[in-house]
């Protein structure tokens, strides 16, 4: 009597696992995962608050308009860097097909100093980091202040 209990119970939890495991599979397969490295990314935009910001000011955030043509939800890390320098970043945000509009604390220790600062994003993509295409370069510049407001930001009702 008790070995028969016995394995009915074993074969009764190796059935749930066995149903929980795949029902977890195909949960994953069906909202994305992580996003790989065919999926197509484009950096629309990047701007920083708060704008302008004075020599040796902290930055707040990153604001990062990026585009994904995927078909699914996937989710990554992105980072902002200066060169080989974090300037902020966000981990597991999970990117949605269309234009994703993210907002990425900046790094405590960042601030701008020098003469120019040229930024670029970058996503984990099966495990490596990548590089988010951009049709253009996103820097910053020193004039009273550091900017990277570009003439039809100032236009913008929401920054």
């Amino acid at each position: 009597m008790f070995c028969s209990k016995t394995v009915f119970l074993t074969g009764l939890l190796g059935a749930a696992l066995l149903i929980f495991s795949a029902e977890a599979n195909a949960a994953d397969s069906g909202r994305g995962g992580s996003c790989r490295r065919g999926d197509r990314l484009n950096i629309q935009d990047l701007d920083m608050s708060p704008d302008p910001v004075f020599e040796g000011q902290r930055v707040r955030t990153w604001k990062v308009r990026i585009r994904f043509d995927g078909r699914r939800e996937c989710a990554t890390d992105v980072v902002v860097r200066e060169g080989n320098t974090i300037a902020g970043n966000i981990r597991d945000f999970k990117l949605r097909p269309g234009v994703n509009e993210i907002e990425i604390p900046a790094a405590e220790g960042f601030r701008l100093r020098g003469r120019e600062h040229c930024f670029n994003v970058q996503v984990d993509l099966d495990g490596s980091r990548q590089q988010i295409d951009a049709d253009r370069r996103f820097c910053a510049s020193q004039r009273s202040a550091w900017s990277m407001r570009e003439p039809d930001d100032r236009r913008r009702s929401d920054r």
